[in-house]
């Protein structure tokens, strides 16, 4: 569905001339991208709710994540909206994320305890012990989600990374819900590997659409709610270690050019200090899914294990 959707998608951005608008210190190949119709996430998401619509039985899981997951693409959608109104690369503060966040996991601290009575313990793999969170468990939610919508956010620098990454992901928290019993939430988990798979049809090298802040950030609150509700929050690290990469090196970047004055990468998120090594996007992608691969793999055997 999402796959026959995103020609009339891109048609209809190239009319309203919705186009990407690229960072003036970004790397100089990218500057051939702007203009290329953005906001593909609407299709992305649209595409999901529709499709699930059809297959779902109703539970408060699956429902929570969906949820979720449209209220981030939504601050994405308006993330997006200013930046192509304000033609500049910068939407929404980033305190305004913050606390449209902190919206999004209050809810879904209600939804999840409330609701769906999700434990609020914090599973600690391989030790097969159960940490109580008690009063701090709606803040570990907000890291969760913050930490992860932030993450894959920055992940989507290049034509079709992020699409890729968040698929693989997905695909673990899918076995992983099979593997609760969780069936509803896995069919919701296959819906979003299929969109963001019809997806990259196009968002691939060169792309012809990017996903942008809608389609970033809902799928980022998508994988976080998914380990929120597979009680595996210490395990999401592991499984989106690409995620953690990308985020540790722009830490890791401005730290060090505030304490020292000099900075460890050519360019951060890490995807562009490849870039700028002379390494083509085509293989800093593929090599960057490799990695994602390994990293679920690992996560999901270690889950397995118990």
């Amino acid at each position: 569905m999402c796959a026959f959707l995103c020609p009339s998608f891109i048609r209809a951005q190239r009319r309203r001339e919705f186009g990407q608008q690229i960072r003036e210190d970004g790397p100089g190949g990218h500057h051939v991208k702007a203009g290329t119709p953005t906001m593909g996430g609407v299709v992305i998401m649209a595409t999901v709710f529709i499709a699930f619509a059809f297959v779902t039985e109703g539970e408060w899981r699956s429902a929570i994540v969906l949820a979720t997951s449209g209220g981030c693409g939504l601050l994405g959608l308006v993330d997006d909206y200013l930046k192509l109104k304000r033609r500049r690369s910068l939407g929404l503060r980033w305190w305004t994320k913050l606390v449209g966040t902190g919206f999004i996991a209050t809810g879904l601290w209600l939804a999840a305890t409330r609701g769906a009575h999700v434990s609020t313990n914090l599973w600690v793999p391989l030790l097969a012990v159960h940490i109580e969170l008690g009063p701090l468990y709606p803040l570990a939610l907000y890291v969760v989600l913050a930490g992860t919508t932030s993450a894959v956010n920055l992940t989507d620098g290049l034509d079709g990374l992020a699409a890729g990454c968040v698929a693989i992901v997905l695909s673990a928290y899918v076995a992983i819900a099979f593997s609760l019993g969780e069936y509803d939430l896995a069919v919701l988990g296959g819906c979003l590997v299929g969109a963001c798979w019809g997806f990259l049809w196009f968002n691939a090298f060169p792309a012809t659409i990017f996903m942008g802040d809608t389609g970033s950030l809902g799928l980022g609150g998508a994988i976080a709610t998914f380990a929120i509700m597979t009680n595996t929050e210490l395990l999401l690290p592991l499984l989106g270690a690409i995620f953690v990469i990308e985020a540790f090196s722009v830490m890791l970047q401005v730290a060090s050019y505030r304490l020292t004055g000099r900075r460890i990468f050519l360019m951060a998120p890490i995807h562009h200090h490849f870039e700028l090594s002379g390494l083509s996007e085509t293989k800093i992608i593929i090599r960057f899914w490799i990695v994602t691969a390994v990293s679920t793999a690992i996560g999901f055997a270690i889950f397995h294990h118990g």
